[in-house]
Protein backbone atom coordinates (compact mmCIF):
# COMPACT_ATOMS: atom_id res chain seq x y z
CA UNK A 1 0.00 0.00 0.00
CA UNK A 2 1.46 3.29 -1.13
CA UNK A 3 1.77 5.83 2.14
CA UNK A 4 -0.24 9.22 1.34
CA UNK A 5 1.41 12.12 1.18
CA UNK A 6 0.67 16.08 1.32
CA UNK A 7 2.98 18.47 -1.10
CA UNK A 8 2.89 21.75 -0.58
CA UNK A 9 4.30 23.94 -3.52
CA UNK A 10 5.63 27.48 -3.08
CA UNK A 11 5.94 29.89 -5.80
CA UNK A 12 7.98 32.68 -3.53
CA UNK A 13 7.74 36.30 -4.23
CA UNK A 14 8.14 39.48 -2.43
CA UNK A 15 4.64 40.55 -4.40
CA UNK A 16 2.63 37.64 -4.85
CA UNK A 17 3.67 34.59 -3.34
CA UNK A 18 1.63 31.25 -4.42
CA UNK A 19 0.94 28.28 -2.56
CA UNK A 20 -0.75 24.88 -4.02
CA UNK A 21 -1.43 21.81 -2.10
CA UNK A 22 -1.71 18.24 -3.75
CA UNK A 23 -2.39 14.94 -1.79
CA UNK A 24 -0.31 11.73 -3.28
CA UNK A 25 -1.10 8.54 -3.02
CA UNK A 26 1.39 6.21 -5.25
CA UNK A 27 0.98 7.27 -8.70
CA UNK A 28 -2.56 9.13 -7.82
CA UNK A 29 -2.75 13.16 -7.08
CA UNK A 30 -5.29 14.95 -6.07
CA UNK A 31 -5.92 18.58 -5.41
CA UNK A 32 -6.36 19.79 -2.10
CA UNK A 33 -6.24 23.78 -2.19
CA UNK A 34 -4.20 26.74 -3.80
CA UNK A 35 -4.20 30.48 -2.63
CA UNK A 36 -1.89 33.67 -3.43
CA UNK A 37 -0.53 35.69 -0.49
CA UNK A 38 -0.88 39.40 -1.96
CA UNK A 39 2.21 41.70 -0.50
CA UNK A 40 1.62 44.52 -3.26
CA UNK A 41 0.43 46.67 -0.24
CA UNK A 42 2.95 45.94 2.10
CA UNK A 43 6.15 48.67 2.46
CA UNK A 44 8.45 47.16 4.90
CA UNK A 45 10.41 44.41 3.34
CA UNK A 46 10.85 42.92 6.47
CA UNK A 47 7.09 42.71 7.33
CA UNK A 48 6.70 40.81 3.74
CA UNK A 49 9.20 38.03 4.97
CA UNK A 50 6.91 37.66 8.59
CA UNK A 51 3.74 37.78 6.32
CA UNK A 52 4.81 34.93 4.28
CA UNK A 53 6.13 33.15 7.54
CA UNK A 54 2.82 33.48 9.01
CA UNK A 55 1.12 32.79 6.08
CA UNK A 56 2.96 29.25 5.16
CA UNK A 57 2.59 28.75 9.04
CA UNK A 58 -1.37 28.59 8.67
CA UNK A 59 -0.91 26.69 5.30
CA UNK A 60 0.95 24.10 6.93
CA UNK A 61 -1.12 23.79 10.22
CA UNK A 62 -4.46 23.40 8.24
CA UNK A 63 -2.76 20.55 5.59
CA UNK A 64 0.32 19.28 7.47
CA UNK A 65 2.76 18.85 4.38
CA UNK A 66 5.05 16.23 4.72
CA UNK A 67 7.15 17.80 1.66
CA UNK A 68 8.21 21.02 0.22
CA UNK A 69 8.53 21.95 -3.40
CA UNK A 70 9.64 25.66 -3.95
CA UNK A 71 10.35 27.45 -6.90
CA UNK A 72 14.24 28.05 -7.27
CA UNK A 73 15.78 31.61 -7.67
CA UNK A 74 16.30 31.96 -11.29
CA UNK A 75 19.17 34.13 -12.54
CA UNK A 76 18.56 37.80 -13.02
CA UNK A 77 19.91 40.85 -14.29
CA UNK A 78 19.46 42.76 -11.06
CA UNK A 79 20.80 41.28 -8.07
CA UNK A 80 18.44 42.80 -5.80
CA UNK A 81 15.68 40.93 -7.28
CA UNK A 82 17.32 38.02 -6.49
CA UNK A 83 18.37 38.42 -3.43
CA UNK A 84 14.81 39.78 -2.28
CA UNK A 85 13.38 36.77 -4.06
CA UNK A 86 16.27 34.48 -1.78
CA UNK A 87 14.85 35.83 1.40
CA UNK A 88 11.21 35.58 0.32
CA UNK A 89 12.03 31.81 -0.35
CA UNK A 90 14.26 31.20 3.08
CA UNK A 91 11.02 32.89 4.76
CA UNK A 92 8.71 30.07 3.14
CA UNK A 93 11.23 27.37 4.06
CA UNK A 94 11.96 27.80 7.44
CA UNK A 95 7.88 28.29 7.83
CA UNK A 96 7.40 24.90 6.45
CA UNK A 97 10.42 23.09 8.10
CA UNK A 98 9.31 24.70 11.61
CA UNK A 99 5.90 23.09 10.96
CA UNK A 100 7.45 19.06 10.62
CA UNK A 101 8.19 19.40 6.83
CA UNK A 102 10.98 16.25 6.59
CA UNK A 103 11.91 17.36 2.81
CA UNK A 104 12.38 20.41 1.03
CA UNK A 105 13.64 19.93 -3.04
CA UNK A 106 13.95 23.18 -5.58
CA UNK A 107 12.76 22.83 -8.99
CA UNK A 108 13.43 25.54 -11.38
CA UNK A 109 10.82 27.31 -12.92
CA UNK A 110 11.51 25.31 -16.44
CA UNK A 111 11.68 21.97 -14.82
CA UNK A 112 7.83 22.70 -13.43
CA UNK A 113 6.77 23.68 -16.52
CA UNK A 114 8.12 21.11 -18.64
CA UNK A 115 7.03 17.95 -16.28
CA UNK A 116 3.19 19.60 -16.53
CA UNK A 117 3.05 20.85 -20.30
CA UNK A 118 6.41 19.21 -21.84
CA UNK A 119 7.50 22.55 -22.44
CA UNK A 120 9.79 24.25 -20.56
CA UNK A 121 9.16 27.55 -21.80
CA UNK A 122 5.01 27.14 -21.62
CA UNK A 123 3.19 30.29 -20.62
CA UNK A 124 1.41 30.80 -17.36
CA UNK A 125 -1.43 30.01 -18.53
CA UNK A 126 -0.51 26.98 -20.31
CA UNK A 127 0.28 25.79 -17.66
CA UNK A 128 -3.27 26.72 -15.42
CA UNK A 129 -5.19 25.24 -18.49
CA UNK A 130 -2.58 21.57 -18.31
CA UNK A 131 -3.13 21.89 -14.64
CA UNK A 132 -7.08 22.10 -14.75
CA UNK A 133 -6.60 19.03 -17.31
CA UNK A 134 -4.86 16.84 -14.75
CA UNK A 135 -7.10 17.72 -12.00
CA UNK A 136 -10.44 17.76 -13.84
CA UNK A 137 -11.48 21.48 -12.28
CA UNK A 138 -11.51 24.74 -13.22
CA UNK A 139 -8.95 27.55 -11.85
CA UNK A 140 -9.34 30.73 -11.76
CA UNK A 141 -7.21 32.83 -14.22
CA UNK A 142 -6.40 35.47 -11.76
CA UNK A 143 -4.42 33.15 -9.42
CA UNK A 144 -1.69 32.36 -11.93
CA UNK A 145 0.98 32.49 -8.97
CA UNK A 146 -0.53 29.52 -7.13
CA UNK A 147 -1.51 27.48 -10.18
CA UNK A 148 2.68 27.54 -11.01
CA UNK A 149 2.67 26.74 -7.17
CA UNK A 150 0.39 23.65 -7.86
CA UNK A 151 2.78 23.12 -10.66
CA UNK A 152 5.46 22.92 -8.13
CA UNK A 153 3.61 20.56 -6.02
CA UNK A 154 2.47 18.46 -8.95
CA UNK A 155 6.32 18.29 -10.51
CA UNK A 156 7.71 17.11 -7.49
CA UNK A 157 4.66 14.89 -6.65
CA UNK A 158 5.81 13.32 -10.44
CA UNK A 159 9.60 13.09 -9.54
CA UNK A 160 9.15 11.06 -6.33
CA UNK A 161 6.74 8.50 -7.65
CA UNK A 162 8.40 7.34 -10.68
CA UNK A 163 9.49 3.85 -9.82
CA UNK A 164 13.27 4.37 -10.48
CA UNK A 165 13.27 8.16 -8.75
CA UNK A 166 15.39 8.16 -5.70
CA UNK A 167 15.77 11.57 -3.55
CA UNK A 168 19.00 12.88 -3.40
CA UNK A 169 21.13 11.44 -0.59
CA UNK A 170 18.52 9.02 -0.08
CA UNK A 171 20.45 5.82 -1.90
CA UNK A 172 20.79 4.37 -5.87
CA UNK A 173 22.66 2.24 -7.52
CA UNK A 174 25.89 3.75 -5.86
CA UNK A 175 24.75 3.39 -2.62
CA UNK A 176 23.55 -0.13 -2.92
CA UNK A 177 26.14 -1.58 -4.60
CA UNK A 178 28.58 0.36 -1.42
CA UNK A 179 25.73 -1.59 0.74
CA UNK A 180 25.95 -5.06 -1.63
CA UNK A 181 28.99 -5.85 -2.59
CA UNK A 182 28.47 -9.41 -3.18
CA UNK A 183 26.18 -8.83 -5.78
CA UNK A 184 28.85 -7.28 -7.72
CA UNK A 185 30.11 -10.20 -10.59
Amino acid sequence: MDAERIILGIDPGTRLLGFGVVRSIGKKVEFVDMGVLDLRKETDPYRKLQAIYDCISEVCKSYHPQELAIESPFYGKNAQVVLKLGRAQGAAMIAALSYGVSGVTEYAPRKAKEAIVGNGAASKEQVRMMLEKTFGMPLPAEHLDATDALAIALCHHFETSRPLSVPKGKGGWAQFLKEHPERIK
